[in-house]
């Protein structure tokens, strides 16, 4: 029989649905990073809410833009396509079939929080009794304390939880001391931030960086880079950890105590 405490962690679940009922198989808990929606697949460019509403040719045309950082040119693609489409209306329906999928499939209990393509004004209709979502909030789990700061920083992507830099700072300050520190974005780190498939720097958090330093929580535990120079590095007595882009891994990143 197993003895102590065992969490499964995931992030950037990106509509995978059969692999997030199954994310809790052996653990006492779930804890997911967000990003539950999935807009546009870099690896498949067929899946996701944009290829469903403007076909696969478009999609590799606005990949190929955005991997080349002309920003400007894929944002005049995106207006051009948009045009006389109920963009809000188009997307919020997408998203409600997916969040109705994705919350129906995760496992009890499940502690949550947003991603930057997250929209968090509709968890809670779909979060059940079993799911606790937090943001700028402390929960303790097997008698540990988890701290949860949702969302990205501002980007030219433009996502839909990006948000300033003293509001996500002001969400960090308010955990203060906390054992396992849970961001969806990593660090301000090159190595953490840095995506070797896309060959670009994602937006790290200076003050997670700070508060990591300050405050020394066992770990920091992060996604959002999905194939990062480094998955895992020690700064002072913290071990920070991108848990994988569970995505196309199907697999939780497991911590027992």
């Amino acid at each position: 029989m197993r003895g102590g405490f065992r969490v499964h962690v995931v992030s950037d679940v990106h509509g995978n649905s059969e692999g997030l009922a199954r994310a809790g198989d052996g653990a006492d808990a779930v804890v997911c990073l967000g990003d539950l929606i999935l807009f546009l697949d870099y690896a498949d460019h067929s899946r996701g809410i944009f290829p469903e509403l403007f076909g696969v040719e478009n999609a590799d045309r606005i990949v190929e833009l955005r991997t080349a950082r002309r920003f400007e040119e894929a944002r005049e693609l995106g207006r051009s396509l948009w045009a006389g489409v109920d963009r809000d209306a188009a997307i919020e329906s997408a998203v409600r079939k997916q969040y109705a999928e994705l919350f129906a499939a995760f496992p009890t209990p499940t502690y949550a929080t947003y991603g930057n393509v997250d929209i968090p004004r509709l968890w809670p209709e779909y979060a059940a009794p079993g799911t606790t979502v937090l943001d700028g909030e402390r929960v303790e789990i097997g008698g540990r304390v988890f701290g949860f700061v949702g969302g990205g920083l501002q980007t030219p992507m433009r996502t839909p939880f990006e948000i300033g830099a003293e509001e996500y700072a002001a969400k960090i300050e308010a955990l203060g001391h906390v054992d396992v520190l849970c961001s969806h974005i990593p660090p301000d780190v090159p190595e953490l931030c840095y995506d070797t498939v896309a060959r670009r720097f994602e937006t790290g958090s200076a003050a997670l960086l700070e508060a990591i330093r300050a405050t020394r929580p066992r770990y920091a535990l992060f996604g959002h880079v999905h194939q990062p120079l480094a998955r895992r590095m020690r700064i002072g007595a913290t071990e920070c950890v991108n848990v994988g882009h569970f995505a196309s891994s199907g697999t939780p990143w497991v911590l027992e105590w």
